[in-house]
């Protein structure tokens, strides 16, 4: 159907930045430089830059990103690796696929892990954390951290959906041995197809990944270092991801200035639970607006038959389904969510009026 507020809108994006991300694609073809050349490197740099680390690597996805700093930190077989209960399967998946143990923690109510629940599901086996920053807001990192260096374990931020976000200014993706990001196009720095990064402070990782996502060769030498993969950022993603690096922070003010508006107009309507933000050391950067709601289905479906656009995550937790054999322990807090939560528009195409549709949409459901 032809929605009035669409979830996001590629196409407006693209006329916003139209000329410039031209420009990129030409110069790329122009030059012909199209796997691992200067756009690339740069893109990279700026990457580090501004999420607050030495280093940042280009990868084909938020996956990559996670499977990489899984083989970079020696996790395997006969490991543990702690996650959130309540986020997207591939942060698991990365863990399985390495021969470890995905031991699953519920998540509190920023639906992020729950670090009360952390310290009981360590054991012996236990190797890392991999907290994840979901739908821009942060993990309590200071509480993640704390309780690594307490049990020497390693620590993976999948921050694939909190590029920007912040605890006390220090970033996300900053504070763990490495940090994850995907630019899928949905994300709140998304590209024209897939894509994602790694970021460290350590110098041994960074050369470990930037290795090992092209084949294991170290390029200007020809030695290979171990068997890799081929799962490298592309130079033209890369040209693009640089143009709109540039905009994200005014992307992100204007993503604020939406939840704001989503705030004011929702507050105190039914039984609407709005996003966490009432911590000052926290930014979030609404990479979604995530309410809740007990009546979330009659509310997504008359959301879309008047013509609003909303997305789920996720109907059914990932540990529900049999075919990934994952321990399920009682997760109270997912399964709440998994039943109520639904996210409105929230993209930097989306204009006042449209936002004020989508308020008016929402009263007018439990107005009835």
């Amino acid at each position: 159907m032809a929605f009035k507020v669409k979830f996001i809108d590629p196409p407006r994006n693209y006329a916003m930045i139209k000329e410039e991300i031209d420009a990129a694609y030409f110069d790329v073809m122009n030059k012909g430089d199209l796997i691992m050349r200067g756009h690339l490197s740069q893109f990279e740099e700026n990457l580090a830059d501004f999420a607050g680390t030495k280093y940042a690597i280009g990868v084909n996805s938020g996956y990559d990103a996670l499977q990489v700093s899984i083989r970079a930190l020696g996790i395997g077989t006969g490991d543990e690796v702690i996650v959130p209960a309540h986020t997207f399967v591939a942060s698991a998946s990365a863990i399985v696929n390495h021969g470890a143990k995905a031991v699953l923690v519920d998540v509190g109510a920023d639906h992020n892990i729950d670090c009360d629940l952390i310290e009981a599901a360590i054991t012996s086996q236990t190797k890392a954390i991999m907290p994840v920053h979901l739908n821009g807001l942060m993990a309590d990192m200071q509480r993640v951290m704390e309780i690594s260096e307490k049990h020497g374990l390693k620590v993976i931020e999948d921050a694939c959906q909190s590029l920007g976000a912040n605890v006390d200014g220090k970033g996300a993706g900053s504070w763990g041995d490495t940090g994850c990001w995907s630019f899928y196009p949905f994300k709140i720095l998304g590209g024209y197809g897939d894509g994602g990064a790694i970021t460290t402070n350590d110098k041994e990782l960074y050369d470990f990944a930037r290795r090992i996502r092209f084949n294991g060769e170290e390029r200007e030498t020809g030695q290979y270092h171990g068997h890799g993969y081929t799962c490298l950022l592309d130079n033209l993603q890369a040209a693009w991801l640089d143009v709109k690096l540039a905009h994200l922070p005014g992307w992100i003010e204007r993503r604020r200035a939406i939840a704001a508006k989503y705030g004011g107009g929702l507050s105190g309507v039914g039984d609407l639970v709005l996003p966490l933000d009432n911590r000052d050391n926290f930014r979030h950067v609404y990479q979604n607006y995530v309410i809740s709601t007990s009546r979330r289905e009659e509310l997504f479906n008359y959301l879309t038959e008047n013509g609003v656009e909303t997305l789920v995550h996720w109907r059914k937790p990932y540990y529900h389904h049999t075919a990934l054999e994952l321990e399920d322990k009682g997760y109270p807090v997912t399964e709440k969510l998994s039943a109520e939560v639904i996210s409105l528009p929230m993209n930097v195409e989306i204009n006042d009026e449209e936002v004020g549709i989508v308020i008016d949409t929402v009263r007018a459901f439990f107005a009835s």
